[in-house]
């Protein structure tokens, strides 16, 4: 059951933000937008320190990871660094591959595509919750093993960090749609949809736990990177853009410590 609810809660999170459509009449006012994008930024940024870059360093250190042709020091961080970097070149190609429309424009990137608007926004928004899905399955994965420092109480405070992060997601993804035109219920059901690639995600990671045992601190640093790439691509350019940019910033320092003590108290 802890675990079920684990998976759901960034779904149910998404479902929560994308519901703003029934209670504001026109779009999202820019100053919430903002603070919102800042704080999502910063407890993605959080989640992939804490909760997987350490851990897959912790986890490096001991000798079942340990490569006989490196020291110790180098040994622990290579993974992370091999991984990271992994998940940046990950998300990379997706978003160069795959015709989407950025978050807050309406100008279409990767392939040309003749997709509408708003496939291409779904488009975009599975690549940016693909990596959060991932990184939910890596965290159980390990709280699961034991060769893992990771706590059951660790992943959960993941799990609801990324939760947290996705109710302003919701919200920013349903109400240009609704502004766009759409009905309501319309918005709502495409905004919710848009966090159902995460547990399934997440479910795939699990079912393949016992082959990602050997590089599970790869796997860790691989979620983190692709969770950096989402941020360092879509969420602070947007937060950063026009006015009111102090806001992201102040937004992003509550979320960066609201997930760094959900980590720390939870773990």
């Amino acid at each position: 059951m802890t675990l079920l609810i684990g998976l759901l809660l960034p779904l149910l999170g998404t479902m929560l933000g994308a519901a703003f459509v029934f209670l504001m009449k026109d779009e999202m006012p820019l100053r919430l937008q903002k603070t919102l994008l800042g704080f999502a930024s910063g407890v993605m940024v959080a989640a992939s320190i804490w909760s997987l870059l350490i851990p897959s360093m912790e986890m490096s250190s001991t000798s079942n990871f340990q490569l006989s042709i490196f020291n110790s020091q180098l040994n622990e961080v290579l993974p992370a660094a091999v991984g990271f970097l992994l998940g940046i070149g990950f998300l990379l190609m997706i978003d160069e591959l795959t015709p989407h429309l950025h978050i807050g424009t309406d100008k279409p990137e990767g392939m040309r595509s003749h997709l509408s608007k708003t496939a291409m926004l779904a488009l975009a928004v599975t690549i940016h919750n693909l990596p959060e899905g991932m990184a939910v399955g890596v965290v159980f994965a390990g709280a699961e093993s034991s060769i893992s420092n990771i706590s059951l109480a660790s992943a959960i405070a993941v799990s609801l960090g990324i939760a947290i992060q996705n109710v302003p997601e919701g919200a920013i993804i349903s109400m240009p749609m609704r502004a766009a035109g759409n009905s309501k219920w319309k918005s709502f059901v495409i905004g919710s949809l848009s966090g159902a690639v995460e547990p399934v995600g997440a479910v795939a990671v699990l079912l393949l736990a016992s082959l990602l045992m050997p590089v599970l601190p790869y796997m860790l640093a691989f979620a983190a990177g692709a969770m950096f790439y989402v941020v360092v691509e879509e969420l602070i350019p947007e937060a950063s853009n026009g006015q009111h940019s102090n806001l992201s910033t102040i937004g992003f320092a509550i979320g960066f410590v609201l997930m760094m003590v959900l980590d720390v108290v939870m773990g």
